[in-house]
């Protein structure tokens, strides 16, 4: 028989008026009234709503009259709760509960499988297996009674249910808790829509990274709109009408516990007229104002860190103070939302359900309030997802979900001990066992032995070896049962019942043969930890710093009027280089150069014996991103890599102190037409958008030869195989744009939007810039050969820089006459076959051809030095030292069109400046300060003072870990922080335990 799907609406005129039944009847029908009173508890009837003495009548399911003084029918059952506590039963809005979520989920792309680029499920519904609107998880949900019992253990009624698989997983339903049948549970069907930015076990190789999530994402948005046209060369497609109608319900977004992703997804809502509801957050305490404006809902777990294990100190090291400072903060999540406004629900969707309610007390210890822990199971939830008409509070007309607690929820020997769910009763515990708590002397024939039984009925068995046994209580009867020694495996049994304050009763030793025993209480059960203790362990030593990490700053950095005196300044200007010169940085700009200069309130620093020069620019950078490649297809122009940002990435300020202050971060050499760049200015405690740099023209990143057919070694069947087939991509991918750009200028509203041509077309009408990964010269030929061809379109335009380049000392005049900017490396060379010809004075002839030559890294390492590397072509060509430095400086500023901003010290340019101890050229030079639009970001005086307070820090969330760990709190095995570094692209080796978004190939 298939299920019936009902509507919440039909659901309570079903359950209510049960002449209507549909369901067969096995037997002889059971009809009763369903009708109870509790009497004389406190009900508390929705946050900050209490009812002292009160009374509360249930009927079929619902709530009849809750109040001091309601008439009790005669046919009512009578409970006298007295002493007892009554409050809504919890909603939990995230859940699979009764789904068929698969069991392994997270990317499934194997880089040494092949490749699957359509979709294999049949039927005439999205290109990509990740997307699946269509799915109602409804149409699935099968009741699960073990793991309902979990949720109605923690207080829980009513949970949101979906398909947890997928970046558009379809819509979920609202179902109760209840032993009914499955027809009989649902009190919404569709009750939201959810998105996240994991593939889940899709085996569709597209997409391998955060920024290709995002990316089909924001496709599938622009293609749902232009599906509503009807296009008639579409076709069907279930999936994009599916996801149209679900425009009108909730929309839930799985971000993740992070707080950056959760921004990341707010973003796209706002670019598409969305607010999502978010799931994750859970580090938002760290970046609050970031969390605030995106005006969402969250969702939030209470999934919080347990303690690490630093005995071993060699361990301890390798804890970052980031993963010890969230450790220590992470239960005050809840609270600082609730102290900043922020709306939001918790869930139990955690990795150790049972922890649920212990760790909210926690939180509730660190500063969320429990009316707003109440709010937030109940009220909050119930209104998210639309069903606050039926449940989240005590109010006649509601269903009868409501808890029953022997003392208020929050306090810290609370029990639950009932769950009535739509007028059922289910016992989660009983209110008679702690009696049986305390320390005894058991005696056992002649044997004697020490035993303690906790609150929560743990058994301790204490003599030379404490050991842990097993404790439970039914029907007024305790049964006991612990190894006879450490080393045995042999169990002691017994079971008896309390005489005032003995436990006596029968059993059987460890041999098997019957016994009888008796336990006299010596003192009460010992708590954990004393309240004084637990006071100590709520001081917090960790500070919110930005970032969040060693080296962030309590306060943000701010932008100052700053005087530089009597340094020796490189302009790379006209000028040259200026001894004994002033510099006045004011307002972020550079005012005034010159001698003897005076501002008033300006803060001074002596360059005396120093030199001044512009920020060092890396051309060619990969920091500060989630993921660099996306690697499925040949072109993936539609990837942006400004859409995942890592602003908290520490090569930012291990750079600045190598006098780096912008880079250009491309994506990765995985394909022919790869992502979008994103050029960043280095402003170390900043958001992601705050690191763009402003005003810059947009780039792209183009790849050739080796490891763009390499990638096909990964996949098998991903076209080029050849480096001929990059060649015939480039053209086909022009043609397509082309003809894209035709189509979009003739009919626009018909011409379905493609996010890849679009950034084609933005090329060809040089709106964006290319710059290209390159190494052998006929590759670098042919490619110019490509765009030039262009113009018998109509498109005039050409490749703005040719990076790496190690055979471009071959090809330089033809780069020359084409007007390419080149960026290289100053002496890398024999590390793979494509490079056998690179030679160390390939910069400096280069330079000799005239072409606007920079040096860049491609390494977060090489980065830290990059004016040593600079400095190399004056070894290797003689290039003059000013010009040496302005391939690290002005030349990559004009490669990437900013130099009217950056790139010299100049009057008007912003206040970009580094000053260095030494000659910029010389190995001996360290910066001292680094400035950023004239905010110090790096300061070597200020750096020396924090390595000492982060030793101090470090020590003392030490401490109290070990302290944690004295006092009995479960911990965990340290294991190193932080993520793996990135590899060096052009390397061939692959660590296998780097993810695929960690894979860099460059």
């Amino acid at each position: 028989m298939k299920k019936l799907i009902l509507t919440s609406g039909f659901f309570m005129s079903f359950l209510f008026l049960k002449a209507q039944e549909t369901l067969p009847i096995n037997g002889i029908r059971d009809v009763r009234s369903g009708t109870f009173v509790f009497t004389n508890a406190t009900i508390i009837t929705q946050p900050n709503t209490k009812l002292e003495k009160a009374s509360i009548l249930i009927k079929q399911g619902k709530i009849v009259a809750i109040g001091t003084q309601i008439s009790i029918p005669t046919d009512a059952q009578v409970i006298d709760s007295k002493g007892r506590f009554i409050y809504p039963s919890f909603i939990d809005a995230y859940t699979d509960y009764g789904s068929s979520s698969p069991q392994n989920t997270g990317r499934s792309f194997n880089w040494g499988a092949p490749a699957q680029f359509k979709s294999n499920k049949p039927g005439a519904f999205a290109w990509n297996q990740a997307l699946h609107p269509e799915i109602n998880v409804v149409e699935q949900f099968s009741a699960d009674e073990n793991i309902a019992s979990n949720f109605r253990s923690n207080g829980f009624g009513t949970v949101f249910t979906h398909l947890k698989d997928g970046i558009i997983r379809g819509t979920g339903a609202v179902v109760s808790l209840g032993k009914k049948n499955d027809q009989l549970l649902v009190l919404k069907a569709k009750a939201a829509q959810v998105f996240s930015f994991d593939k889940g076990t899709s085996t569709q190789s597209y997409p391998t990274s955060l920024m290709g999530s995002i990316a089909l994402l924001r496709q599938t948005y622009l293609d749902a709109k232009w599906y509503q046209t009807k296009p008639l060369s579409e076709g069907l497609n279930l999936s994009l009408e599916a996801f149209n109608s679900n425009q009108s319900i909730p929309q839930i977004f799985l971000a993740g516990a992070d707080k950056w992703a959760a921004v990341r997804a707010d973003k796209i809502g706002d670019e598409f007229g969305v607010q999502y509801i978010i799931r994750g957050g859970e580090s938002g305490y760290q970046r609050i104002a970031e969390i605030q404006k995106t005006k969402a809902s969250y969702i939030l777990d209470l999934d919080f860190p347990s303690t690490p294990d630093v005995e071993d100190p060699t361990q301890a090291r390798l804890l970052s103070l980031a993963d010890m400072r969230h450790w220590e903060l992470a239960a005050t999540n809840p609270g600082v939302f609730e102290k900043n406004n922020i709306s939001f629900a918790l869930t139990q969707d955690m990795k150790d359900s049972k922890s649920f309610l212990s760790n909210l007390k926690k939180a509730i210890s660190l500063g969320l309030s429990e009316s707003k822990a109440l709010e937030a199971l109940t009220k909050t939830p119930a209104q998210m997802l639309g069903v606050y008409d039926q449940v989240g509070s005590l109010e006649v007309g509601k269903l009868a979900n409501f808890i029953i607690t022997d003392s208020p929820i929050f306090s810290s020997k609370a029990k639950i001990l009932e769950n009535w769910i739509a007028g059922d009763k289910f016992t989660i515990s009983s209110a008679d066992y702690p009696t049986f708590s305390g320390k005894y002397t058991l005696k056992i024939n002649e044997s004697n032995y020490q035993i303690e039984l906790s609150k929560d009925l743990k058994l301790k068995v204490i003599g030379k070896d404490t050991l842990d046994g097993k404790a439970s209580f039914a029907n007024n009867t305790v049964t006991l049962s612990f190894a006879a020694s450490k080393t045995s495996n042999d169990l002691i049994r017994l079971n008896g019942n309390l005489l005032g304050s003995e436990l006596t009763g029968t059993g059987f030793d460890a041999t098997g043969q019957s016994i009888v025993w008796n336990a006299s209480k010596v003192s009460e059960a010992s708590e954990k930890k004393s309240e004084e203790e637990k006071q100590k362990s709520n001081d917090l030593i960790s500070k919110i710093t930005y970032p969040f990490m060693g080296y962030g700053n309590e306060v943000q950095p701010a932008q100052e009027t700053i005087l530089i005196k009597n340094a020796t300044v490189w302009t790379n200007e006209k000028d040259g280089i200026l001894s004994q010169s002033d510099v006045l940085l004011k307002a972020g700009k550079i005012q005034k150069i010159g001698k003897n200069i005076s501002e008033a309130g300006a803060k001074i620093i002596d360059g005396t014996g120093k030199h001044l020069t512009a920020g060092i620019i890396d051309e060619h950078s990969h920091i500060a991103t989630v993921s660099i490649n996306e690697g499925a297809q040949s072109v993936t122009s539609e990837v942006r890599i400004g859409d995942n940002l890592d602003p908290e990435d520490i090569n930012i300020y291990r750079q600045l102190s190598g006098g780096v202050t912008s880079s250009h971060i491309l994506h990765g050499s995985a394909n022919t037409i790869g992502g979008q760049t994103q050029l960043i200015k280095l402003r170390w405690g900043t958001n992601d958008e705050g690191l763009k740099f402003q005003g810059a023209d947009p780039f792209i990143k183009f790849a050739l030869g080796e490891n763009v057919k390499r990638t096909t070694s990964m996949s098998n069947n991903r076209y080029p195989d050849t480096r001929m087939g990059v060649e015939e991509v480039l053209v086909d991918a022009f043609d397509r744009a082309a003809e894209y750009d035709k189509n979009m200028k003739a009919n626009p509203l018909l011409t379905r939007r493609d996010l890849e041509l679009d950034a084609l077309v933005e090329i060809m009408n040089k709106k964006r810039f290319i710059t290209c990964h390159s190494y052998v010269q006929p590759e670098i030929t042919y490619t110019m050969r490509v765009v030039e061809n262009m113009k018998k379109q109509g498109y005039d335009f050409n490749i703005n820089t040719f990076t790496h380049i190690l055979e471009g000392y071959k090809v330089a005049d033809k780069m020359k006459a084409h007007g390419a900017n080149v960026s290289t490396f100053s002496d890398w060379y024999m590390y793979k076959t494509e490079v056998q010809d690179a030679i160390a004075y390939n910069a400096a002839i280069m330079y000799n051809m005239g072409l606007n030559v920079c040096i860049n890294s491609d390494d977060a390492e090489m980065a830290r030095r990059l004016n040593q590397e600079a400095g190399k072509t004056v070894k290797y060509g003689n290039v003059p030292e000013v010009d040496a430095l302005k391939m690290v400086t002005l030349n990559p500023a004009k490669a990437l069109h900013v130099d009217s901003k950056v790139g010299s010290i100049k009057v008007g340019k912003d206040a970009d400046v580094v000053l260095w101890t030494d000659n910029p050229l010389s190995i001996y030079a360290k910066s001292l300060y680094t400035i950023v639009d004239g905010v110090v970001y790096f300061d070597r005086e200020k750096d020396a003072q924090m390595r000492v307070k982060i030793s101090e820090e470090r020590n003392a969330l030490v401490q109290k870990m070990l302290n944690d760990k004295k006092s009995g709190a479960a911990t965990k095995p340290v294991k190193p922080s932080g993520k793996a570094l990135l590899l060096c692209s052009d390397h061939d080796e692959q660590d296998e335990n780097h993810t695929h978004e960690s894979q860099t190939i460059e």
